[in-house]
């Protein structure tokens, strides 16, 4: 069951690392989006990231009415460090299980059961580097620790490897493959490939990032 977000979830949050910033998104970003963009459009063989001007309004602007429906939480990524604008990701597909109030289960405060954290892009001069893995440690932690979520959903092109295997660096199981599901960046139908944390899995979890933090 998915619906729209309670007032609290839905509103505006920024998270901050020592490496990485997630500000909520705004259409003044879109400068710093765009030069992100198009530092190597290679990268994004299996992610769709605008390209132009046009492109990005128009990803932004989708974006901010999802966030308006509270049914998104989207944010801009900037490094820590500089200000630097090197991507975009967000908060949906909030889902609510109908729980009867007398049931343990039942979220009296209106938290989300689930939550999916996706539409990430990177510059390529961050892929790879330590800011993927705090910016989802950070939205991990928010999902686990403040709504309280009892699952967080990631899904990404089946063929991307890459993608695939940074998620399952951060501890997500692999659910399966949804087929035929969605356009793909390369104008192909895509196949998803579905991941998933539980809450008991999480500390667990965030105890591997923080270690692979610390390294880094």
């Amino acid at each position: 069951m998915t619906q729209s977000v309670p007032a609290s979830p839905a509103a505006e949050v920024t998270l901050t690392g020592e490496r990485v910033r997630l500000e909520p998104l705004s259409m003044a970003h879109i400068d710093g989006l765009l030069a992100a963009a198009n530092e190597d459009r290679a990268t994004y063989q299996w992610t769709t990231v605008p390209s132009n001007e046009r492109e990005m309004r128009q990803y932004v602007s989708a974006a901010l009415e999802l966030a308006f429906r509270g049914e998104a939480v989207p944010f801009v990524t900037r490094v820590a460090a500089d200000g630097r604008i090197v991507g975009s990701t967000r908060f949906a597909n909030f889902e609510y299980h109908p729980w009867a109030p007398s049931s343990p289960q039942f979220r009296p405060g209106g938290e989300p059961d689930a939550v999916e954290i996706g539409w990430t892009w990177l510059a390529a001069s961050v892929q790879r580097s330590a800011v993927n893995t705090e910016a989802k440690s950070l939205m991990l932690r928010h999902a686990f620790g403040t709504w309280h979520v009892r699952c967080v959903r990631l899904k990404t092109d089946s063929r991307n490897a890459r993608s695939r295997a940074a998620i399952e660096r951060i501890g997500c199981q692999f659910d399966g493959i949804l087929r035929a599901h969605s356009p793909g960046a390369d104008g192909a139908m895509r196949d998803s490939a579905y991941y998933s944390l539980i809450e008991s899995e999480w500390p667990a979890a965030e105890a591997a990032l923080r270690s692979r933090l610390a390294r880094a």
